[in-house]
């Protein structure tokens, strides 16, 4: 058979080539073959002439004994490199087992073409080659898999307790300033800074028990929608922002907002989305600069504006700042995740977020939702 095998060597991988071609979806590389078909061909045409000389038993430190060994054998090695770069080229495991398949039926088809015959021994040489190099591709192929997915999800895991911590944070942060601002200016909690430690503590149960939803479930962030007025939810948002401004040495301008304009959505995960803008504003805005909330409506949209005075952004890093765990400037407080969440909860909601960038000055954040109208006159 290593006779056999050594003069059609080539016709043997053309021959498997063609079979790989046939294939939904698959084609056949130089890369995809360098540890794969000629490779174990050449290896198994060394076992069978190993095993025509007085130790024939050497032979098994090419192909390695039936049913594997502990440690690999050349073919062995060889063949969980092929498994790993099949991996890498967005092949599926059954793309592994069939390109030794290929052979096997390659080298069969082809000797019932050439009235080759080969003995008994020579066939139970190729069957364990076989058996081996597909069993240890396979093993790693599965195993680089199975690393890989195991290292998407460490990432989305840790990415879901840097939102919550980040949403915890935020509004434990706004809870603290109005509880400090009642107790230094002897304050009634019944007045406004009063609502805003109300509504804090609100967020941060009803932050909970989402995330105690969504363990439950995990089915991700739900979206509890309801109708409710433009107006009164910017107002809501100022009087939170007004507290972290002043904390931030900011000025604080909030534009009129129609009474008529309403929004239907999730009204915690909104709230949370214009309260991480503002928060994002103050945070790169020097001292005594200004921060402007402008919330209006073109045609069937409605816009929430947020603009800050950064001094703008470097090129490129408009959609960059989108993505989680990234910061730009020198402040590194925080994880990196507020316009990240902001844009996830915006989505949620059927709405968009975009940056415009006004270079040398600042830049401009805009919410943009679907337009509803209030039932009141």
């Amino acid at each position: 058979m290593h006779v056999f095998l050594a003069n059609n060597r080539h016709e043997l991988i053309e021959r498997c080539r063609a079979k790989v071609a046939q294939r939904p979806a698959r084609a056949a590389t130089a890369q995809q073959l360098q540890n794969g078909v000629p490779l174990f061909l050449d290896q198994l045409i060394r076992t069978l002439r190993m095993e025509q000389t007085s130790e024939p038993m050497d032979s098994r430190r090419i192909s390695g004994p039936s049913g594997g060994g502990a440690s690999l054998s050349e073919i062995g090695e060889s063949a969980a490199q092929h498994g790993r770069e099949l991996l890498a080229l967005g092949f599926s495991v059954d793309q592994v087992v069939h390109d030794y398949g290929d052979l096997c039926q390659a080298v069969t088809d082809l000797a019932y073409e050439r009235d080759a015959p080969f003995q008994i021994d020579e066939f139970r040489t190729l069957n364990r080659c076989l058996d081996n190099a597909i069993a240890d591709a396979v093993t790693e192929f599965s195993y680089q898999r199975d690393f890989a997915v195991a290292g998407r999800q460490a990432i989305e895991l840790h990415e879901r307790l840097g939102f919550f911590a980040h949403e915890l944070r935020n509004l434990l942060q706004t809870a603290t300033l109005a509880f400090t601002a009642a107790k230094t200016g002897n304050l009634s909690l019944s007045g406004a800074t009063g609502a805003v430690l109300e509504r804090s503590l609100d967020g941060l149960r009803d932050l909970i028990a989402h995330s105690l939803d969504e363990v439950r479930t995990s089915a991700g962030i739900s979206v509890q929608s309801r109708m409710f007025s433009v107006g009164e939810f910017i107002a809501e948002v100022k009087r939170a922002a007004d507290l972290a401004a002043q904390v931030r040495g900011c000025i604080l301008k909030v534009s009129a907002v129609d009474p008529r304009l309403a929004v239907s959505g999730d009204h915690d995960q909104l709230y949370s989305a214009v309260g991480n803008l503002l928060q994002n504003a103050f945070k790169f805005t020097p001292p005594h600069s200004e921060v402007t909330l402008d919330t209006y409506a073109v045609s069937d949209r409605i816009l929430i504006d947020v603009r800050d005075q950064c001094g703008g952004l470097p090129p490129g890093d408009a959609e960059r700042m989108f993505l989680p765990f990234t910061q730009n400037g020198e402040d590194r407080t925080g994880l990196g995740l507020g316009l990240s969440i902001t844009r996830r909860s915006v989505e949620a909601n059927n709405g968009m977020l975009s940056v415009r960038d006004v270079p040398g000055t600042g830049c401009v954040f805009t919410i943009s939702l679907p337009r509803y109208a209030t039932t009141e006159s």
